[in-house]
C-alpha cells in the first residue's frame, strides 16, 4: 500500500531545501507523488529513488520559474520550527538558516548539487543520475557553488550556542535594560541586521550592518514594537530564533546567526506573515 504521508515527510527536506518554502515544497511534492501514483501499474525497481530523483527535478524547475521574477524587495526564506528535530527525523535534514540564505547566492543547478552531496551525503555518481548528468559536472557544480559560498562568507557557521536559551535571555535582558555594553559584547564587528515584511508589512529597515547601526535598530524596534510583546526562545532551521507575540499572534521571528566565538553576526528578520504561518501553526 502507498503511504502518502509518509512519502510527503521523507521528501520534503529534498524539496525545501532548494525552494526555501515550505507551500512550494509541499507543492512540488504534490505534483511528485500524484505523477507518481499514475505509474504504480508500471515496474519501478527502487521507488524512494525515482521520488527523490522526480521531486528534486521538479523543485529545481519551480525554482528557475522564481527566479524570473525577482522582487525588488528583501527576501528571507521561510524558517521551520526544528524544535521537535529528535522526534520528526525528516526535520535532521533540513539546512541551517544561515547556509539557506547564502544558497540563493547559486544557480538553481549548483544549489541541487550542494544541496544533495552537503546535506544528504550523495555520491557524484549519484547526484548524476539524479540529475541526468555526469559526475564530472557534478564536481565542477560543487566546486563553483563552494567558490561562491565562500566569497559570501568566511565565517564557520555553527548551529547552537553553548547553552541557547541562557544566551537568548542575556540578549533579551540587555535590550530591556539598553545595556548597549552587553550588546556590543554579544555582536560580532560586522553584524548585519535583515528584514523581510513581504509585500504586506513595512519594516523600519530592510538591511543594516555595523555594531552601532544594529544597536540603534534593534532598540527603535524594541521601543516601538516589542516591548508589550510576548517572546518565546525557539529553534528555527536548526539556530537559535525569538518568536515575537502581539495579543497571541505571532508577527516576527528574529533568527540567530552565531560565530565560533560565540558572536552573533547576522540576525535575521522574518516579518512577512505568509513565511510565519507554518512556524505558528508548530508552536501555538
Amino acid at each position: 500500500m502507498f503511504d502518502f504521508d509518509t512519502y510527503q515527510e521523507f521528501l520534503f527536506p529534498f524539496a525545501y531545501n532548494i525552494l526555501g518554502s515550505t507551500d512550494d515544497a509541499k507543492d512540488a511534492i504534490q505534483d511528485t507523488l500524484n505523477a507518481f501514483i499514475l505509474l504504480q501499474n508500471k515496474n519501478i525497481d527502487n521507488p524512494k529513488a525515482y521520488l527523490i530523483k522526480s521531486v528534486i527535478n521538479t523543485s529545481i524547475n519551480k525554482k528557475k520559474r522564481q527566479k524570473k521574477f525577482v522582487s525588488e524587495n528583501i527576501y528571507l526564506p521561510e524558517p521551520i520550527a526544528t524544535d521537535t528535530a529528535d522526534n520528526d527525523l525528516y526535520l535532521k535534514d533540513i539546512v541551517s538558516y544561515s547556509l539557506l540564505i547564502l544558497l540563493d547566492q547559486l544557480t538553481v543547478k549548483e544549489r541541487a548539487v550542494f544541496v544533495l552531496k552537503e546535506a544528504f551525503n550523495y555520491s557524484h555518481n549519484d547526484i548524476a543520475i539524479v540529475l541526468s548528468s555526469t559526475p564530472e559536472n557534478s564536481r565542477k557544480l560543487l566546486s563553483r557553488a563552494k567558490t561562491k559560498l565562500k566569497k559570501t562568507s568566511q565565517k564557520n557557521l555553527i548551529s547552537k550556542t553553548k547553552n541557547t536559551e541562557e544566551y537568548l535571555n542575556n540578549y533579551s535582558t540587555a535590550i530591556r535594560e539598553r545595556d548597549i555594553k552587553k550588546l556590543e559584547q554579544l555582536f560580532a564587528n560586522d553584524i548585519t541586521m535583515i528584514a523581510d515584511g513581504g509585500d504586506k508589512i513595512k519594516v523600519l529597515r530592510n538591511f543594516t550592518s555595523g555594531k552601532q547601526s544594529c544597536i540603534k535598530l534593534i532598540l527603535e524596534v524594541f521601543n516601538k514594537f516589542q516591548s508589550l510583546q510576548n517572546t518565546r526562545y525557539i529553534e528555527v532551521n536548526h539556530q537559535p530564533a525569538i518568536a515575537y507575540f502581539d495579543n497571541d499572534i505571532l508577527s516576527s521571528c528574529q533568527v540567530f546567526s552565531i560565530n565560533q566565538d560565540q558572536k552573533i553576526y547576522k540576525i535575521s528578520s522574518v516579518v512577512d506573515p505568509e513565511k510565519l504561518k507554518n512556524i505558528a501553526k508548530k508552536i501555538y
